[in-house]
């Protein structure tokens, strides 16, 4: 799998871990280097707090569209810091 904006490869795995529809990718295989984090967070009941990242790549940025579970609740933790994407970022098989 491939996470891709604006013409940028963001991560690449094959051993992403579908949930609820999204991707989520290997910390190791996102390049942290185009994520920022940012100070928006959001609440999941069964997975915990998520943390967003804004995207910023070839001088554009794509505010919160990345976000992991750094802290996840115990049934999620088996994707503890894996990354996935959303608002306009392809995901590629």
């Amino acid at each position: 799998m491939k996470a891709v904006w604006n013409g940028v490869t963001l991560a690449e795995s094959d051993r992403t871990i579908e949930v609820e529809g999204n991707q989520y990718f290997p910390p190791e295989s996102v390049r942290q280097e185009l994520l920022q984090q940012s100070s928006t967070t959001s609440i999941c009941p069964w997975k915990g707090t998520a943390r967003y990242y804004t995207i910023v790549a070839d001088g554009a940025e794509n505010h919160d569209a990345a976000w992991s579970y750094p802290d996840p609740k115990e049934k999620a933790t088996h994707f503890k810091d894996y990354v996935a994407f959303w608002r306009g970022v392809e995901i590629q098989q």
